[in-house]
């Protein structure tokens, strides 16, 4: 697995395809870029698939200080990573808070994204209650994480032990990578420009209503949902998800194909 070099602590990626447009997956809070795992043949058929694992998961650097782990360093990792493989523009897709900073990165750097993928995502708050009641949860695991290790992380489709090195960058993470600041994302959904599919799990409940209000806020979105899926669509129905995306990447690329 390469690694990619940052001040803040080294980026371990993975490339999977050696030609066509860059894709760039970016994996939710605990998990790491194994949970894409199950997606990497279909979606490299076409493009240059690059998955990652964000500053405290998996193979990627730990640091000891928090503000090492913010949302600004992890745009900032995403930058990098790109410009390091040539790419000027990328789909990106992600799931859960890597599609939220899939969204970050978007209105950030609306220059450098020709589509998004949104798994199992949420667009964050407006109301300032909400985003703090989202903090406080997010502390809460951070607290878990401390007092059990990795134990407080618990079992799911894109969780799997072994992962992680240890809780401390978990930790972190949920601190500040995980934790939201402004509305500045919800705010910023009608300025999305380019085109988008919205995947949800059918029995993603926390998660259907962010699907519909995301699918009706940025112009020309697309919805999925998947049936008898979770949180994680992409691992426990992966066929019906690579061929979802797969069918939205080929109309980039084909407009034509579209039905």
């Amino acid at each position: 697995m390469p690694v990619l070099a940052r001040p803040a602590g080294d980026i371990h990626y993975q490339v999977t395809g050696g030609t066509g447009p860059v894709l760039m997956l970016t994996h939710g809070y605990g998990a790491t870029s194994a949970m894409f795992g199950p997606n990497l043949a279909a979606l490299a058929a076409r493009h240059r698939v690059v998955t990652w694992d964000l500053r405290g998961h998996g193979r990627s650097g730990y640091p000891v200080d928090a503000a090492d782990y913010s949302a600004a360093n992890a745009l900032a990792d995403m930058g990098a990573l790109l410009a390091e493989l040539d790419g000027a523009q990328a789909v990106l897709g992600g799931h859960s808070l890597g599609g939220f900073l899939s969204l970050d990165f978007a209105l950030t750097f609306p220059d450098r994204v020709s589509a998004l993928v949104l798994i199992g995502t949420g667009p964050g708050y407006r109301n300032d209650a909400a985003r703090e009641d989202w903090n406080r949860r997010a502390h809460a695991t951070a607290a878990r994480l401390a007092e059990r290790g990795l134990a407080a992380l618990g079992s799911s489709a894109e969780l799997h032990s072994g992962e992680h090195r240890d809780a401390s960058g978990l930790i972190h993470a949920a601190t500040q990578t995980l934790t939201q600041r402004d509305a500045h994302v919800i705010d910023g959904l009608p300025h999305i420009a380019v085109p988008t599919l919205v995947v949800v799990g059918a029995d993603d409940t926390a998660f259907l209503g962010a699907a519909d209000y995301m699918a009706a806020k940025i112009p020309g979105a697309r919805k999925v949902v998947v049936p008898a899926a979770g949180h994680a669509p992409n691992v426990s129905r992966p066929e019906f998800f690579n061929a979802e995306v797969t069918r939205f990447l080929t109309e980039l690329s084909e407009p034509e194909a579209r039905s």
